[in-house]
């Protein structure tokens, strides 16, 4: 079709910069139905220039960062397609188990999205932007060249760090629940139109817990490849200050990326075999293939021995045989979904499924001009803040507004042994309602000034209860001071909870990396535990830990 004839001369004779604002209105969907239009307008809104400004709008990145990592794409449309597909899982993604607190952050790698989960842990009061928070790798979902995604779960077995390299299936816009499961791949002259509907619908989740948990854990130890030294250091940059070293940092992280996708690719290819042709493969002793890297044990000695285990129960129309699940030929690995479901909450905590391996976003919203302390706290309980006091229990909380209530729901404790539910409310306050209480500081010692309490709100704070699940609440008052810290002091024990507005991502690049526990265990630590389960002692000589300056 001729330019002139689809109507798009008048559009392509307009200078660039003016493209550029045009399309800055239409999302990346729109702007690729345009250039489906004609010939001449795919030319032109092919540029990098419209695909840049569709990059920037999206506002995942600086510019900066944009820059650095287009020289690992075809063009910033294939980058644009890598962040239109992958922006909706950044953010706060949660869990019910273990009770101290099960936190993954989602954040920009490098040409990447990094699931890094937050260690519970103790630090000293406000002493997080001089320390160094701990966080251990959960997965990782890196650009490829063209912006489609490599996905790989991370974890650690027999010593050894590993990737398990699988596919991301679907990631929905409003997605509030992360999925971890096997998915079959059915060969396409093997389904049937009536089946093949049945088999779209996540049956996965439909499988009995134990059959779920044994097929993640057995797909997972088929797939792993073990992790080069040089793709072990880091997943994004770190927090620097001379641009040397943010160079170095990008230069290892372009190695680290190229040596992961050939690792994807090289599974990959496997993967894709059909059954018969890798058991010629194997039966000829192929002196280069690595039976752990192929799914062919599975199938042939494993699926016989999970399909006589399957304790699927009868007459229960809502749970699949693993035998329904899986079919002869079928190709299966792991798969990450990011799915919008019906969730219910209790105040801003959702509801969670005890036996799937999901983790739950959490839910935030677009805060309103009078809610100005919304968002992520953390700090400790005790005051003054002093960095000379170690030891006490980091608590990472998020603040919360339903209707003239102020939330803040526990999302993270470093103590020992749990002391309050995961998603407990510490404290909630009416902003309707001024404090009549006074803040208390010792004004005898030099080292605390006098402070200036902005304003406070009359609340209640969390207490012992009726039992774990229902604690109480006793009278407290929350105190703005002008430093930006908000402080809860309950009236009768005169206890006292000190709290900073944190930036997550900034507080991971200047963090202190600790090793990641096995695969399914590492994305969702399913079995209810008051203790901490991801990490031993925050001691810098455990092994457990990455020092900072070998990275």
């Amino acid at each position: 079709m001729s330019f002139d004839i689809c109507g798009s001369s008048l559009f392509l004779a307009l200078p660039d910069d003016i493209f550029t604002v045009i399309t800055s209105s239409l999302s990346p969907r729109d702007v690729g139905s345009l250039g489906l239009s004609c010939q001449g307008l795919n030319s032109v809104l092919s540029s990098d220039e419209v695909w840049l400004s569709q990059c920037d709008k999206l506002g995942v990145l600086a510019s900066s960062t944009l820059i650095e990592w287009r020289k690992g794409v075809l063009s910033y449309k294939a980058l644009c397609r890598f962040l239109f597909n992958t922006h909706p899982l950044i953010g706060i993604w949660v869990q019910q188990n273990p009770e101290l607190g099960n936190l993954v952050y989602v954040m920009p790698g490098f040409l990447s999205v990094v699931g890094c989960r937050i260690i519970p842990q103790k630090v000293g009061p406000l002493s997080l932007q001089d320390g160094h928070i701990l966080w251990a790798p959960v997965f990782e979902i890196l650009c490829k060249y063209d912006g489609s995604t490599a996905f790989f779960l991370h974890g650690r077995e027999e010593g050894a760090d590993y990737v398990y390299p699988g596919l991301l299936k679907s990631v929905d816009t409003d997605c509030n629940v992360l999925f971890l499961q096997v998915e079959p791949r059915h060969q396409p002259d093997e389904i049937d139109k009536d089946v093949s509907h049945i088999w779209t619908e996540m049956p996965f989740i439909r499988l009995e817990s134990d059959d779920r948990e044994k097929l993640l854990d057995f797909v997972s130890s088929q797939v792993r490849d073990i992790v080069p030294q040089a793709a072990n250091a880091l997943l994004f940059p770190l927090s620097r200050n001379g641009e040397v070293d943010s160079e170095q940092d990008f230069a290892v992280l372009h190695e680290r990326r190229l040596l992961l996708l050939q690792m994807y690719n090289r599974v990959d290819t496997d993967l894709d075999l059909r059954s018969s042709e890798v058991c010629r493969s194997l039966d000829g002793d192929h002196p280069n293939r690595s039976k752990g890297k192929t799914l062919f044990r599975f199938l042939k000695t494993g699926l016989k021995q999970l399909l006589r285990k399957s304790r699927s129960t009868t007459g229960d129309q809502e749970h699949l045989k693993l035998n329904e699940f899986l079919r002869p030929g079928d190709i299966v690995g792991l798969s990450l979904r990011a799915k919008t479901v019906d969730v219910h909450c209790y105040k801003v905590w959702p509801y969670m499924h005890e036996s799937l391996s999901a983790l739950y976003k959490f839910p935030i919203r677009a805060p309103k001009a009078s809610h100005e302390y919304a968002g992520l706290w953390g700090g400790t309980f005790g005051w003054p803040p002093s960095s000379d006091k170690p030891g006490k229990a980091l608590f990472l909380i998020f603040i919360s507004y339903e209707n003239q209530e102020m939330i803040a729901t526990k999302i993270l404790e470093g103590t020992s042994y749990v002391a309050h539910p995961n998603g407990s409310a510490m404290f909630t306050v009416n902003i309707d309602q001024p404090s009549v209480g006074i803040f208390p500081w010792d004004t005898e010692e030099e080292s605390n000034p006098i402070i200036e309490v902005k304003e406070s709100f009359k609340g209640e704070g969390i207490s012992d209860g009726y039992g774990f699940r229902y604690p109480g609440s006793k009278p407290g008052s929350l105190f703005v001071i002008q430093n930006g810290l908000l402080v809860f002091l309950w009236e009768e024990s005169r206890e006292v909870l000190t709290l900073q507005r944190l930036d997550l991502r900034e507080l991971l690049r200047r963090g202190q990396r600790v090793n990641p526990l096995s695969p399914v265990s590492n994305f969702v630590y399913l079995t209810r535990k008051y203790t901490n389960v991801y990490s031993g002692n925050p001691d810098s000589r455990n092994p457990l830990f990455f020092p900072r300056d070998e990275v």
